[in-house]
C-alpha cells in the first residue's frame, strides 16, 4: 500500500505548487491522477520517486517511509517512467537492462538477463533487442522504458503520461499490462493521464488534483458531473456506452 500524508512541494522562488496532499493506494490498484495542466500531478509523481524533495510529509510504502530512504533501496522498491525519453546511441538491451542496476554486484547475473528479457518479451521487444534507440520511434523509445521500468521488479510503478507518444493500438496494450500485472501480480500503479476514457478503461482508482491539492479520491463514484465542471471547467458525464464508462462532453 502507498499512503502519502500531508506531501508539500513549492519550487524554488515559486508558489506553492503542493498543498497538503493526503491519498492511499492499495497493493494491486491502479490509480490514475487526473486534472487539468499545472495542477501538480507531475510534481506530485516526482515527489514520490525522489526526483523532488517535498518541504514536507511522508510517503510511505507499505510502512516505509520513501522519503527517508537511500536512493538505492527507492529503486528496488519504485519505477518511474518518464513522458520524455531520450533518443540516444544505447541498444534496447542495454538500456531495459539498466532496470536492474539497483541490484547488481559486480555484474549482471544470469536471473538479471532473464528478467531484462521477460520484460522485453511482455511489451514484445525481443525483435528489436539489438537496435539503438535514435532509431527507433518515440512510442517504441516509450515501450522500452516501460520495459526496463518493470525489470526493476519494483512493488510501486510511477507513469507520467505514459501513453503521449503512443498510436490507440499501443495505449490500449501498455496500459493492458500494467493493469494485469495489478491484478494477477499485487503491483501497485500510479499514472498522471489525460485522457479520462483511458483511465476510466483500465484505472480502479482516480485522484482528482485543482490547484495543488487533492479535490477527491476513490473509486468511479468520485468521477460525476460536479467534479469534471470543477476540476476541468467543463459541462461533462461519465456515460456507458457497450458496456464501457467514457466521458462524454457536453457542448
Amino acid at each position: 500500500m502507498i499512503e502519502a500524508k500531508g506531501i508539500c512541494f513549492h519550487y524554488k522562488n515559486c508558489p506553492v505548487v503542493l498543498k497538503d496532499v493526503d491519498f492511499t493506494a492499495e497493493e494491486g490498484h491502479f490509480l490514475a491522477i487526473l486534472g487539468n495542466n499545472g495542477a501538480g500531478k507531475s510534481t506530485l509523481l516526482k515527489c514520490m520517486n525522489g526526483i523532488l524533495k517535498p518541504d514536507a510529509g511522508s510517503l510511505l510504502l507499505d510502512g516505509e517511509d520513501l522519503l527517508t530512504m537511500p536512493h538505492r533501496q527507492v529503486a528496488q522498491r519504485v519505477a518511474f517512467v518518464s513522458q520524455t525519453v531520450a533518443s540516444t546511441q544505447m541498444t534496447v538491451h542495454d538500456m531495459v537492462m539498466l532496470g536492474r542496476r539497483p541490484y547488481m554486484g559486480w555484474s549482471f547475473s544470469r536471473e538479471d538477463h532473464d528478467i531484462v528479457h521477460a520484460a522485453m518479451a511482455r511489451l514484445g521487444l525481443m525483435d528489436m533487442r539489438g537496435r539503438f534507440l535514435n532509431q527507433l520511434s518515440g512510442g517504441e523509445r516509450q515501450k522500452v522504458m516501460l520495459a526496463r521500468a518493470l525489470a526493476q521488479q519494483p512493488r510501486l510503478l510511477l507513469l507520467d503520461e505514459p501513453t503521449s507518444a503512443l498510436d490507440i493500438r499501443n495505449q490500449y496494450q501498455v496500459l493492458k499490462i500494467v493493469a494485469e500485472l495489478c491484478r494477477t501480480e499485487g503491483l501497485t500503479a500510479v499514472v498522471v493521464i489525460h485522457d479520462l476514457t483511458l483511465a476510466l478503461r483500465f484505472c480502479d482508482r482516480f485522484l482528482l488534483m485543482c490547484g495543488g491539492q487533492v479535490y477527491r479520491c476513490g473509486g468511479l463514484e468520485v468521477l460525476d458531473k460536479t467534479a469534471l465542471r470543477d476540476v476541468y471547467g467543463v459541462d461533462a458525464e461519465p456515460v456507458v456506452v457497450n458496456g464501457r464508462h467514457i466521458v462524454l462532453v457536453n457542448e
